[in-house]
């Protein structure tokens, strides 16, 4: 986690992220001090988040992973088949460039990308930043692309309802119990690119019995977004969790009433 990386020594200016380089020792009681303080400001700033969202009725969802697992281009596919349903909007986190905010706006969808430098995370503050940069009045979803990474952004509530966690065909089935929190801190295990299973030694009942173990009550679906496999069941998993949670707002609207 980003606690034992020393990567969470950050301050947060007028909602800038910066990384101090230095090698501060985990167990000195100012350090902890700091590192409490930073995470309890993340914490405040990420109900915010998720109360911005609610006020607009949208469901946020953090999407994390590993490099290259397959986040952008399962956005471009949900992106196109829920066009003229829901409409999506997109905060991107990355460590440099503007490339794949560009690849969600050319499918349509109103995106927003975050560089972060070296913070190998995305955190409350930055995704504050990226929700003044969408039109919240016109979605239904926001997706948080987290930058990847399966350490670091499982220790950092952005303000999401639901984390989602892609595990791909093309790393180990052994990835739950090697990375637990992650898993631990999902309600959902995407498993990426099974169109590639005959040419990968992976094996899938395996992976689902690792993130089964790390997390018992996690759901397990298994996506292509190449040949489209799985890709009804995503929608679906979507649609109820948005739909859920517009009827919990509702029920406390009436009760207010």
């Amino acid at each position: 986690m980003c606690k034992d990386c020393g990567c969470s020594i950050t301050e947060h200016h007028e909602h800038h992220h910066e990384h101090h380089h230095t090698n501060p020792t985990l167990g000195d009681k100012k350090t902890l001090e700091v590192l409490t303080k930073i995470l309890d400001a993340n914490d405040k700033q990420a109900q915010s988040n998720r109360k911005h969202f609610e006020e607009h009725g949208i469901l946020a969802v953090n999407l994390m992973s590993s490099p290259g697992a397959g986040k952008t281009t399962l956005l471009e596919k949900t992106i196109e088949l829920l066009s003229g349903e829901l409409k999506i909007g997109v905060i991107e986190g990355d460590l440099e460039t503007n490339r794949d905010a560009e690849r969600i706006k050319r499918k349509g969808a109103p995106a927003y990308q975050i560089t972060t430098g070296q913070a190998c995370h995305l955190d409350a503050f930055m995704v504050h930043e990226g929700i003044h940069h969408l039109p919240l009045e016109e979605l239904d979803i926001v997706f948080i692309e987290n930058v990847g990474n399966l350490v670091c952004p499982a220790s950092y509530d952005v303000g999401a309802h639901l984390n989602v966690v892609l595990l791909s065909t093309t790393e180990g089935e052994d990835k739950p119990e090697k990375y637990p929190v992650m898993f631990k801190n999902s309600e959902l295990t995407l498993i990426t690119k099974v169109d590639l299973l005959p040419y990968m030694d992976f094996n899938v009942d395996y992976a689902i019995e690792s993130a089964k173990r790390v997390n018992p009550k996690i759901d397990v679906l298994k996506v292509s977004a190449k040949t489209g496999e799985g890709l009804d069941l995503w929608l679906d998993y979507l649609r109820f969790k948005l739909k859920v949670l517009r009827s919990s707002l509702n029920e406390k609207s009436k009760s207010k009433a």
